[in-house]
Order: structure tokens, then sequence, then C-alpha cells
């Protein structure tokens, strides 16, 4: 049994194609070109969220306009604009959870107490 699972098992390596890995070399204007593609996308993807959309209406400015500006911006500011969205916290307000670590505080001061 062993052998036939081995004769079976060089047949299929044979029978299989070898794929061949390449690697190269890329030169640093692709990947500048594909990481501003990647921020201008990020922020795309930001003016077109929902609430996003609702607070530039609220100020008085067409998400459609938004867009057409964020298409407009050079690599550098699309770069600090995406960056900002990146560091902003998920929460945008830390008040509540500075509130409810109080909560959590007092309680388990008086649970212990």
């Amino acid at each position: 049994m062993k052998q036939i699972i081995c004769r079976l098992l060089i047949v299929l390596m044979a029978w299989t194609p070898y794929q061949i890995a390449q690697a190269g070399m890329i030169g640093t204007d692709q990947v500048v070109a594909s990481s501003a593609q990647a921020d201008r996308t990020t922020v795309l993807n930001f003016v077109s969220r929902s609430d996003v959309a609702g607070q530039l209406a609220s100020m008085g400015l067409d998400p459609a306009t938004a867009k057409d500006r964020v298409a407009a911006m050079t690599d550098d500011e699309v770069r600090y604009v995406a960056g900002k969205i990146d560091s902003m916290p998920a929460g945008a307000n830390a008040t509540g959870l500075v509130i409810l670590i109080i909560i959590i505080a007092v309680i388990w001061w008086a649970w212990k107490r």
C-alpha cells in the first residue's frame, strides 16, 4: 500500500505544472502612485458615507461637489486628509468613554466599600 501511494504521489507531482514565482524590483514612482490612489480612495469613501454627506449638506456643500473637490486636490493634500481620517477615533467623541469609566469606577468603589 505504501508503494502505491508513493508512486501515485510521484506521478501527481510530475503531472502538475510547476509555477515559477517571479520577483522583481518596482520603482518608487509605482509605489507613490499606488499609495496616492489608495489615499484618494480613502478620502472619497469617507466623503461618500451617509453621515458625512449629511454633515456636508447641513453646511451647504453638495456631496457631488465635495467629490469633485477631492478629485482636484493634489497628492500631498490627499495624503494629509487621509492621514487625518485614519487618525480619527472611531467614536469621534471620547466624552462618553470618560463618563462610562467614571461610572464604572464609582460602582466598583461602592461595591468594594
